[in-house]
């Protein structure tokens, strides 16, 4: 229990922001965080292609992945694991909680961990 104490609540955005079947960019310290609704299911990536800077949100949800617009690279939203060409690095996922109607994500201390 003691490495859950040392985690940090970050507060991305309102849940009526980010409706099933939706993503939203939020802001995080200095980078990106993607929080994508699968059928009321939350998840939390990097916000970024880990290929080449694109925001992901421009990209489009098939399934349980996303694809970035910019060269077509797929990634799993389960565990940011590439599915398909040219990005050979995973997206950074993160912990999602909701709480009094706020989406979070639980992340250690310091800068968050962004695959480049």
């Amino acid at each position: 229990m003691a490495a859950a104490s040392a985690l940090r609540r970050v507060d991305l955005c309102a849940l009526d922001e980010v409706p099933p079947g939706t993503m939203k960019l939020c802001e995080v310290d200095d980078d990106l965080v993607l929080v994508v609704n699968l059928n009321g299911e939350l998840h939390a990536t990097q916000g970024i292609c880990s290929h080449q800077y694109f925001e992901l949100d421009k990209g489009f949800l098939a399934g349980d992945s996303i694809t970035c617009a910019l060269h077509l690279s797929r990634f799993s939203l389960a565990d940011g694991e590439p599915l398909d060409p040219p990005a050979e690095l995973p997206l950074a996922v993160y912990a999602v909680v909701v709480e009094g109607g706020r989406v979070l994500i639980e992340v250690p201390p310091g800068p968050l961990e962004v695959n480049r």
